[in-house]
């Protein structure tokens, strides 16, 4: 996801589920494949090599998980300052416990 109309309209008509360290929101695309937009901002971290390590461990989970999530879904993760002290592992319980609660899976 690149225009921030495609985030706009997530944000209005999405599903969403929110915890501590993260939100994911999902709406339907017509595009029969799924996509990722992350959104991480500088009150995560002031570091940029922080943010951009977060973000490719949320895409590293996805990606895994992408199989099993159903076909043309948009999919937006905000990330909040709590996930700073948090490990792998606990990032990727979230996310699978946020798309098992927004029914992501096939």
């Amino acid at each position: 996801m690149g225009k921030n109309k495609e985030f706009d309209r997530a944000f209005k008509a999405g599903q969403s589920f929110y915890g501590k360290i993260l939100g994911l929101k999902a709406v339907n695309n017509d595009l029969g494949s799924t996509r990722l937009g992350v959104l991480i901002s500088t009150k995560v971290s002031k570091k940029a090599v922080v943010r951009n390590r977060f973000k490719r461990q949320i895409r590293d989970v996805v990606g895994a998980e992408l199989p099993k999530i159903k076909e043309g879904k948009d999919l937006v993760i905000i990330v909040f300052p709590e996930i700073l002290d948090k490990k792998f592992e606990d990032i990727k319980c979230f996310l699978e416990a946020a798309f098992k609660r927004l029914n992501l899976y096939k």
